[in-house]
């Protein structure tokens, strides 16, 4: 396992893996609240070990090994310690692979560098999740300022900041036309409880490339870390770096 490091961005403390190795390095982008030691980010750095291609993992500041309070991530910025992550670390043309929330972000990036990014992976992507993922009496105590505390699906507490939401109204993609332009594949559980399978339709409809995908696993939840379901990834994953 490459070494664990850390860099800062304004002062936080973001933790990171990069594996050195050919291009295009493999960017992999955690979903909210999960860090880069889940099994999907596991199984994707062993086959770029595999294949003699960089990869680069990080968690989020406030998630996982990195420095920081959880309660004061804003998606604005954990976009940017992405984007610092890729700017300062990763050399040449990258692919990137968003888990959940990591896929609004790899969104984001591929708008902001489009000319670093050769490919994108949307695994279960939640672009918007602020806005069709809150009934409107929680948008309206959000809105006002309220920390919200509710009981997640996958155990444990789900924690939402006025602040994190917020940003994520202001960084909404799904209304207008997505201006990224490479290669797209959308990896979506049929049964998804979390990020409906309408909003992979929708995704797929606002991307402007021509080359966009959505791979459907029937039966599949939200996390998609089934073996048959990183499967799947890991063979979308190697038909995006065939020449």
């Amino acid at each position: 396992m490459s070494e664990l490091r850390h860099f800062e961005v304004s002062g936080r403390k973001v933790a990171y893996r990069l594996r050195e190795g050919a291009l295009p390095t493999i960017v992999f982008l955690p979903g909210y609240a999960s860090d880069m030691e889940g099994a999907k980010a596991l199984a994707i750095d062993a086959f770029a070990e595999d294949r003699g291609l960089g990869m680069l993992r990080l968690d989020y500041s406030g998630t996982g090994s990195s420095g920081g309070t959880f309660e004061d991530g804003t998606l604005a910025l954990w976009l940017e310690d992405a984007l610092a992550a890729i700017d300062r670390l990763a050399e040449g043309p990258i692919v990137l692979i968003g888990s959940s929330m990591g896929g609004w972000i790899a969104f984001h990036l591929a708008l902001l560098r489009p000319e670093r990014v050769r490919s994108l992976v949307g695994i279960a992507a939640a672009p918007d999740f602020t806005d069709w993922g809150f009934p409107e009496h929680l948008k309206e105590r959000l809105a006002a300022g309220e920390t919200l505390r509710r009981e997640s699906p996958h155990g444990g507490e789900q924690v939402t900041t006025a602040g994190f939401w917020s940003s994520g109204q202001e960084l909404l993609l799904l209304a207008d036309e997505i201006a990224i332009d490479c290669p797209v594949r959308l990896v979506h559980g049929e049964a998804d409880p979390d990020v409906p399978l309408a909003v992979a339709f929708q995704a797929m409809g606002a991307l402007r490339s021509a080359d966009v995908q959505l791979l459907v696993l029937k039966g599949g939840g939200h996390r998609l870390s089934e073996p048959r379901e990183i499967g799947t990834i890991l063979r979308t994953v190697a038909g995006l770096l065939e020449p």
